[in-house]
């Protein structure tokens, strides 16, 4: 199956915003998180910060938005099905990637119920998802180009047509390059450089 590789939003800002359902105080906050170590830490952040709440409900997806193996999920001891997977449900009918919320509970004497903390907690992430500003990935991999000194410039002027950026450079007898680029545009890139040096150069995607 093809890996996708088009582009997706992220969250830029950390956020916070409060909603109450009968008298109860559900506090979603959303971070970004590219990894699990990150989600960790920002679960663990929202524990130390609200110390005293009665739950700290949590769902994560830490890479693209339809990624079904890099996603997770939390009731905190609300009752099974309550609040972790219905958050995870708005996380991913979102289209956001590489995001995490936290629902803090301050239980205010009612009880609400199954089909009230689910809505409660599902509301809680969208409402906050509206506030949240968001920017667009494009995800990127590096090529390597081995090169003759007289080549780089040749090189360089092509990135410009592939919104490609030389990242680090090493110069010997031969010039290594180290390039990043959107993953869409590197197959003709490195077509484009293996014709404009008559197959002298012939870049490489893994090192």
């Amino acid at each position: 199956m093809p890996v996708n590789t088009s582009p997706y939003f992220i969250p830029v800002d950390e956020l916070e915003v409060e909603t109450i359902v009968n008298r109860s105080r559900f506090i979603c906050s959303i971070k970004h998180c590219s990894d699990n170590t990150q989600v960790k830490n920002f679960i663990e952040q929202i524990r130390q910060q609200y110390p005293d709440a009665s739950h700290h409900c949590y769902a994560f997806v830490s890479a693209r938005p339809e990624d079904s193996q890099r996603y997770g999920f939390s009731d905190d001891g609300e009752p099974s099905g309550t609040a972790g997977r219905p958050m995870l449900a708005v996380l991913q009918g979102s289209n956001i990637g590489e995001v995490c919320a936290v629902v803090t509970r301050y239980f205010g004497g009612v009880k609400l119920g199954t089909g009230g903390l689910q809505r409660a907690y599902g509301n809680s992430v969208r409402q906050a998802l509206l506030e949240l500003t968001t920017i667009l990935k494009i995800p990127k991999d590096k090529v390597y180009i081995t090169c003759d000194y007289q080549q780089v410039k040749d090189i360089e002027h092509t990135l410009q047509g592939f919104e490609g950026e030389v990242i680090s450079q090493e110069y010997a007898m031969e010039v290594s390059l180290t390039i990043e680029m959107p993953i869409p545009n590197i197959v003709k890139f490195c077509q484009r450089i293996t014709t404009l040096t008559s197959g002298r150069v012939i870049p490489k995607v893994k090192e």
